[in-house]
């Protein structure tokens, strides 16, 4: 079972237990933090915005050009870092995945 490192918008980290399976979504969602994802995870608005840590970037499966186009559009988008977590399979190889959430649009 993965752990997931996820700090919040005022900075505490939560570790979180993961299913595989699931969607970084998912889990920060039932862990109680404060993702809206008002689409539940069909990538048609930016309410999961993440950051992801720079050490774990290449770790992910490329964005999609729908991901990257949402993304963009997000006043709190930064270049490399920003990934919608409901595009974001959790994997036995993401353990230790550390991501951060972004500030609500």
């Amino acid at each position: 079972m993965p752990t997931i490192i996820a700090i919040d918008r005022a900075g505490q980290e939560h570790r979180l237990a993961a299913d595989t399976g699931q969607s970084l979504m998912q889990v920060l969602r039932d862990n109680d933090l404060d993702v809206m994802a008002i689409c539940g995870g069909c990538c048609s608005c930016a309410t999961c915005h993440v950051y992801v840590a720079d050490d774990w970037l290449t770790a992910l499966d490329p964005q999609a050009p729908d991901e990257r186009e949402l993304v963009q559009d997000s006043p709190h988008f930064r270049a490399g870092p920003s990934r919608l977590s409901c595009q974001i399979p959790v994997t036995d190889r993401l353990d230790g995945l550390r991501v951060t959430l972004a500030p609500e649009d």
